[in-house]
């Protein structure tokens, strides 16, 4: 990577539960050396004075607008309708989770002051240096692997390379709102939809929590950049997969507190080797 200025980290915040996750995740980024630009994209359910700590960590704040879509898109993907139809069996999304808010990441590609971004949720910390990303084309993304072999076939939307520009935005608008259209899992399905011929990179450079215990053959600290909580969030004081996520829970305080950065290599795998 070169001309750091061109290059940009994005994540989204759409409230107070999320600022706790972007600032582990800004820790990480800073404690990776990286040079880029760290982007926050806000909306307008939160303040500058909530932001405070992200501007402190010298990450540059956007306020973006939900997409100008129809009350009746909407309405199908508000989080009780959403849920009622297309429910979540594999894990438990927080309260604070609201689906309409998911399509939020999109403004990445108004962002055409950058020429490529990385797109990273705020439930993710970055363990190594993944700049090399930035080189790689639109539209990069890794599978959403977390319980099965079979899962590499569909994307995860939580870490995502694009280029931004104004054509592709409106393109993405007109897709969206189609009589009747229904994305399941929001922005995820959406771009898969979108990016059929997406470029799949490993598994590690979007690692999700359940391979922790799901698929622990699959999990090597050595490979791992990138660590994505989908489902249950490591700042919920409670939840019903801690003692499963313990260590990784652990590590993320790590990063949120701001000590040291933590030795990656030393830590040990499911099955207790290292």
């Amino acid at each position: 990577m070169s001309g750091a200025s061109s290059f940009a980290y994005v994540t989204l915040v759409t409230n107070q539960d999320y600022i706790k996750g972007a600032t582990a995740l800004v820790h990480s980024l800073r404690w990776t050396r990286t040079q880029a630009d760290i982007v926050v994209l806000y909306t307008g359910a939160l303040d500058r004075a909530d932001l405070h700590r992200l501007a402190a960590l010298g990450c540059r704040l956007i306020e973006v607008a939900h997409l100008p879509l129809s009350d009746e898109f909407n309405e199908r993907h508000g989080r009780s309708k959403l849920h009622q139809k297309a429910p979540f069996t594999k894990g438990r999304k927080p309260s604070f989770h609201t689906p309409l808010d998911n399509f939020c990441k999109l403004r990445l590609w108004e962002l055409t002051e950058y020429k490529r971004c990385i797109f990273i949720d705020a439930d993710a910390i970055v363990l190594r240096n993944i700049d090399r990303l930035f080189d790689y084309p639109e539209f990069c993304a890794a599978p959403n692997v977390y319980e099965s072999l079979e899962d590499f076939r569909r994307l995860n939307s939580g870490l995502f390379v694009a280029e931004p520009n104004i054509e592709t935005f409106n393109a993405m608008l007109a897709a969206l709102d189609q009589p009747d259209s229904f994305f399941p899992r929001t922005d995820q399905t959406f771009l898969q939809l979108f990016f059929p011929e997406w470029h799949g990179l490993p598994v590690y450079f979007n690692m999700l929590q359940y391979v922790w215990f799901k698929l622990p053959a699959l999990w090597d600290w050595q490979s791992v950049r990138v660590l994505h909580f989908q489902y249950e969030k490591p700042w919920e004081p409670d939840h019903p997969k801690v003692e499963d996520l313990k260590p990784l829970i652990e590590l993320w305080h790590v990063y949120y507190t701001g000590q040291d950065a933590p030795e990656i290599a030393n830590m040990r795998n499911p099955q207790g080797a290292l």
